[in-house]
């Protein structure tokens, strides 16, 4: 079937609209409408070479719609269905078995590598393959060819512009909290990159009772956003010692958990430094490959731990519902942080993005 996709036709380049072919599905592959789909850091990345994806390529990764067509055997999800597309899995690997699958030994090929599971091409121009699969749904497109077990129902009365900000962004700050740190009320906790990511996790600790809650970012605009969602404080980094004040604001010792959620060394340091003695620092920021940091040893041996994440370490078929729920009960905020585009401003949204005007672009695609 023909449909219109966002093409990056070159390392760091700018999307274009184009129509491609979109293949049938395979047994265990959805075909879904997309109607909306959020923007995240990793597209960007794929876009300047840090995966291992050719050019010409569609991205998206955070994609929300409704079912259209499923494969033979599939049997979770119908023509129909509300659903939000998210971190794909194989299944098989020990990880997966042992429901760590957002660790799967199989994630590189699956998500990056521009092929289907079974090794075709999703999307092709004229007889030329174009890398797609990414993440196994490459969202930015009118309809996505996902595969069944990444494929997350959702109710029908939940508006899907605001849960195409969940697959991604929201479950990796909120999964790194809620399944990882854990905080109990009175903890004090901080994080340091106040975009989706960050302010999910922040969010999360708010409800978790974690006083005080501390965000960390270069951006005014976000650090007064992080106020009305519930930090009790709000750092700026453009300058000064972050992490001093932090320490300052945890009575003088630390917190006892931080979420470095901005990618760069500066900020893991930062949140490394601002731990109390045997604090955990969650890393869930992004960066491209070979990117080192230094901490201070005498720092770590006080007990202090690092302790990396991807996606939330979520089971994304129970724990994506159970943030859907938090939303609808208004517990869970999300729509504060969205910001919509047109499918055809995704330049322009990314620009936003990186420029600290809007904290989660979501591309309006299609309607329900």
């Amino acid at each position: 079937m023909k449909v219109t996709a966002a093409v990056m036709p070159e390392r760091s380049g700018r999307w274009a609209l184009e129509t491609l072919e979109l293949a049938d599905p395979g047994p265990h592959e959805v075909v879904v409408r997309t109607v909306a789909s959020g923007i995240c850091q990793t597209d960007v990345h794929a876009r300047d070479g840090y995966f291992p994806l050719e050019w010409p390529a569609v991205y998206g990764h955070e994609g929300a719609g409704v079912v259209e067509r499923v494969g033979s055997a599939v049997s979770g999800v119908a023509p129909g269905d509300h659903v939000i597309m998210a971190n794909p899995s194989c299944g098989e690997c020990p990880n997966c078995r042992q429901g760590l699958e957002t660790y799967c030994y199989n994630s590189q090929r699956i998500k990056q590598s521009g092929r289907r599971l079974d090794g075709s091409s999703a999307l092709t121009r004229g007889a030329t393959p174009i890398a797609a699969s990414f993440f196994q749904q490459s969202s930015f497109a009118t309809h996505s060819l996902a595969s069944e077990r990444n494929v997350i129902k959702v109710p029908a009365d939940a508006p899907l512009d605001v849960l195409a900000a969940f697959p991604c962004g929201v479950n990796t700050g909120a999964g790194a909290v809620f399944n990882i740190l854990r905080p109990q009320p009175g903890d004090a906790f901080a994080v340091f990159g106040v975009g989706s990511v960050g302010m999910a996790g922040l969010m999360a600790a708010k409800l978790r009772g974690c006083d005080p809650v501390i965000a960390v970012d270069v951006f005014d605009g976000r650090l007064a956003l992080a106020r009305e969602l519930g930090a009790t404080h709000a750092v700026s980094a453009a300058g000064g010692d972050a992490a001093a004040e932090v320490r300052r604001i945890a009575a003088g010792r630390g917190v006892k958990f931080s979420l470095e959620a901005a990618g760069t060394p500066e900020a893991l340091r930062a949140a490394v430094d601002a731990l109390a003695p045997l604090g955990t620092c969650c890393l869930v920021g992004s960066a491209r490959p070979g990117v080192t940091a230094a901490l201070e040893m005498r720092t770590i041996q006080y007990g202090r731990a690092v302790r990396g994440c991807i996606q939330g370490d979520s089971d994304v078929k129970t724990f994506l519902p159970h943030l859907v729920e938090l939303f609808r009960s208004g517990r869970l905020p999300v729509d504060r942080l969205v910001r919509h585009y047109d499918f055809a401003a995704i330049n322009e949204a990314v620009a936003d993005m990186l420029a600290g005007r809007t904290i989660k672009p979501v591309l309006r695609i299609g309607t329900a």
